[in-house]
């Protein structure tokens, strides 16, 4: 193990949601953490990042790749030795999920 990426979890979470903040949704052009679709990020000691996130419908196109597509960019981390993504269904996404700054940008206030 190389000793140079070894960063704590509080941080390497921190540089997990930086990458998330990148990742987009493919029908509405709002990053997938502000929209609400992050429900969980754990980090171990050892690295591994398990994410359990949802999708804005159950019948999204993306359904299928999305989640390995995210996996993918967190993999991108350094420090970041595993990554799996779960993507769930409960609670069923709603638009209130969304951060303020998401729903300004979609004018929803």
């Amino acid at each position: 193990m190389n000793d140079q990426y070894q960063v704590s979890p509080e941080q390497l979470k921190e540089d997990v949601i930086e990458v998330l903040k990148t990742i987009y949704d493919p029908e509405i052009p709002i990053n997938i953490y502000e929209l609400g679709l992050i429900y969980n990020i754990e980090v171990s000691n050892s690295g591994n990042v398990h994410i359990e996130m949802t999708l804005t419908a159950p019948g999204c196109p993306v359904a299928q790749s999305f989640p390995g597509d995210v996996e993918s960019r967190v993999m991108s981390i350094d420090a970041v030795k595993k990554a799996h993504v779960e993507l769930v269904w409960d609670p069923q996404w709603t638009k209130d999920m969304m951060s303020e700054a998401a729903q300004l940008q979609l004018g929803m206030f």
